[in-house]
């Protein structure tokens, strides 16, 4: 399970195994035993939310989109 980054107590990772056919690159985000999956091609999108509000989705969401180049270069470096 990569951790690619952590932030403001986030921690944004994928699993090492995401199955076969592998999914499109995407993150999850956990903190206090929420977590959340964000799509992050074609663009960032939601794709699953295990507990957070939607406020915190938002500041999720933004945090996906400005880490995204560095989110997407570690999936494809892992998955090469």
């Amino acid at each position: 399970m990569p951790t690619v980054l952590r932030l403001d107590g986030f921690k944004f990772f994928f699993y090492s195994d995401e199955g076969e056919p592998r999914e499109p690159p995407h993150i999850h985000v956990f903190k206090a035993g929420l977590e959340a999956k964000f799509w992050l091609t074609p663009e960032v999108q939601l794709a699953r939310n295990d507990g957070y509000d939607a406020k915190t989705l938002r500041k999720l969401s933004t945090m996906v989109v400005t880490h995204r180049d560095r989110l997407e270069r570690a999936w494809y470096d892992y998955f090469a």
